[in-house]
């Protein structure tokens, strides 16, 4: 999730102070991504540096409101229109930790995935408890970002299934030496043990 457009997002309803925008990203998202106000503020200073916010004068209470700007606008526009590139999107963790475990010596690659199965069977439980929790209008966007963890959720099970099975049919190779002869160094590690 992209903090900058998401606070750029909520500045075009109009002007709001860091804590304003924290807690209505998190009412528009079900506090599924909760921000740190620090990321808030972090993020507003970037925002302004780069002209697409202004910060206006603050309020008797001490609170400093910021307005979105026309090139802040421009910019949002541009981020609703442009799709979401697979490369754009962090590493996938999972698939790191996966294929990491299959070339480290003494890891149970099916324990990993059955763990992860399993928690992700839980968070899709939870997931979906809480997409039926409220079907109210106003409650849409949240429903949708639960929908979309719901999938990603689901799509992730799959995936693990497809692991599962790829194991069952999986020999790994011998270990090579650093010459690349197959099997010297499970020789080599036989001979230092006698």
């Amino acid at each position: 999730m992209s903090i900058r457009h998401g606070l750029l997002a909520l500045l075009e309803r109009g002007q709001m102070y860091g804590y304003q925008l924290r807690a209505a990203f998190e009412e528009s998202t079900g506090s599924t991504w909760p921000l740190n106000i620090g990321q808030v503020y972090t993020t507003l200073n970037r925002l302004e540096r780069d002209g697409l916010v202004r910060s206006l004068p603050e309020h008797e209470g001490g609170q400093r409101p910021y307005e979105i700007t026309d090139a802040g606008r421009a910019d949002l526009t541009l981020w609703f229109a442009t799709p979401i590139s697979r490369a754009d999107r962090p590493r996938d963790e999972l698939s790191i930790k996966l294929a990491l475990a299959l070339t480290t010596p003494g890891v149970d690659v099916r324990s990993v995935v059955q763990t992860q199965r399993s928690a992700t069977m839980r968070t899709l439980q939870e997931l979906t408890r809480l997409k039926f929790a409220s079907d109210r209008p106003e409650d849409l966007p949240w429903r949708l970002v639960l929908d979309a963890m719901v999938f990603q959720a689901e799509a992730e099970i799959r995936w693990l299934d497809h692991c599962e099975t790829s194991l069952v049919r999986y020999r790994p190779a011998p270990p090579t030496s650093p010459a690349g002869r197959p099997g010297a160094l499970w020789h080599a590690d036989e001979e230092a043990r006698r």
